[in-house]
C-alpha cells in the first residue's frame, strides 16, 4: 500500500490550501483515513479523520476551518484548509487504518507534505 500526499506549500495567513492523498488501490479497504501533522519540535498530532461511513472527526484547533473528504472512485482523501494560521505550519501526513477480523490491524503512512503559513 502506498499513500502519496501532495498539495502542500507556502501560503499567507488567512489563505487556503488543499491537500490530497492518493492511495494505490481501493480506499474501501481502509476503515479510517486521516491527516496528521507535525510541527517543528512537537509530536505528531491528529488533524482530521474520516471513516468508511464518512463520519468525520476534527481536532479542536481546526474545527470550522478544515474539511476532510474521501473520493472512493478516485481513491483519494483530501483536506481542504481555510483560514490558515501560522500555527497550522508543519508537515502533514496521510494515514490509513485497515482492520481485518481475524487478521489484525495495519497502519499506513504517506511521505508527508510541508505546509508553511506565513503571518
Amino acid at each position: 500500500v502506498q499513500l502519496q500526499a501532495s498539495g502542500g506549500g507556502l501560503v499567507l495567513a488567512g489563505g487556503s490550501l488543499r491537500l490530497s492523498c492518493a492511495a494505490s488501490g481501493s480506499i474501501f479497504r481502509f476503515n479510517v483515513m486521516a491527516w496528521y501533522r507535525q510541527a517543528p519540535g512537537k509530536q505528531r498530532e491528529l488533524v482530521a479523520q474520516i471513516r468508511t461511513s464518512r463520519v468525520t472527526n476534527y481536532s479542536d484547533s481546526v474545527k470550522g476551518r478544515f474539511t476532510i473528504s474521501r473520493d472512493n472512485a478516485e481513491n483519494t482523501v483530501s483536506l481542504q484548509m481555510n483560514s490558515l494560521k501560522s500555527e497550522d505550519t508543519g508537515v502533514y501526513y496521510c494515514y490509513a487504518l485497515r482492520v481485518v477480523v481475524g487478521d489484525g490491524t495495519s497502519h499506513y503512512w504517506g511521505q508527508g507534505t510541508q505546509v508553511t503559513v506565513s503571518s
